[in-house]
């Protein structure tokens, strides 16, 4: 009788450990939307992104995901649909690392069906680091640089931006059950930051000269880039002119399947939470309710 109470103690607790996680596997887009890119969402001038992830399910509808994602993001005037932004010809590129914790609903119950919509969010941490090619196609960093003249002495209210930051991620998305313990789901999801430089644009050209003397010839070539296109006969603008907006802050986002995968023999489609059909558990463990 002893050894019965302990097994029915000890086993549920088991079972849940063993039927609650997953392993996610993402593949599919990355891209932003900012000054250099036309479209607030788009597929043009994206690029492959993946990541990986655990989830723990509190409930059928709840649960927690523990995610990494990689990514890259660009945009580049030449692509620019408005001629206006074609002559500026900034162009960018950056590599996207997060982590994110996320707290996931799904609407019905996936022990049961075979689709449901979901949702989630949550805090994520992300590093970038813009750069652009030179007229030679050196790989250059922008921040160092200051082309907006983030540090200077002459415009003490622009601070240099970091490059570890936090955002609000969104998603939405819809799974589809395609084995016992295998969900494959199709989602989207995006990252509301709170800076305006992703693709280091965003205010107006500083003096060119107090911009040479502190950062270099480089940061007031990598600034203004008209004058790089083939007859242009344009000069470096009035310190205050517009070079970009800054009224929207800049924004990533990813597209692209999930893959969760359950870990340990409890997972099924009967019931994810220690219990199958029948007087006795996936564990060999007697029910007792």
């Amino acid at each position: 009788m002893r050894k019965f109470l302990l097994l029915s103690i000890l086993c549920p607790l088991v079972a849940v450990s063993q039927q609650r996680f997953h392993v996610t596997l993402f593949g599919g887009l990355s891209n932003y939307a900012g000054d250099l890119q036309d479209h607030q969402f788009t597929l043009q001038q994206s690029n492959f992104a993946f990541g990986a992830g655990i989830k723990y399910d509190f409930t059928p509808h709840l649960a927690l995901r523990l995610a990494y994602n990689h990514g890259s993001i660009e945009g580049d005037d030449k692509r620019s649909g408005d001629p206006l932004l074609r002559e500026r010809n900034l162009s960018f590129a950056s590599k996207i690392n997060e982590g994110s914790l996320l707290l996931e609903y799904t609407l019905l119950n996936m022990e049961d069906r075979k689709i449901s919509p979901y949702i989630y969010s949550g805090i994520t941490v992300f590093h970038y680091n813009p750069y652009a090619y030179d007229t030679l196609g050196n790989k250059v960093f922008l921040k160092p640089l200051s082309t907006e003249g983030q540090g200077l002495e002459q415009y003490p209210d622009r601070k240099p931006y970091k490059l570890t930051q936090f955002a609000i991620p969104v998603g939405v998305g819809v799974k589809f059950r395609i084995s016992s313990n295998t969900i494959l789901a199709y989602e989207i999801s995006v990252r509301k930051t709170f800076t305006d430089y992703l693709d280091d644009v965003s205010k107006t050209y500083v003096d060119q000269f107090a911009l040479g003397q502190q950062r270099g010839l480089k940061a007031v070539s990598m600034a203004f880039r008209s004058d790089e296109l083939k007859g242009s006969t344009a000069t470096y603008p009035a310190d205050g002119s517009v070079r970009g907006g800054s009224k929207y802050e800049d924004w990533y986002y990813f597209t692209g399947f999930t893959l969760y995968i359950g870990i340990g023999s409890g997972n099924g489609s009967g019931s994810g939470f220690g219990r199958s059909k029948g007087g006795r558990n996936r564990l060999g463990c007697p029910n007792v309710l």
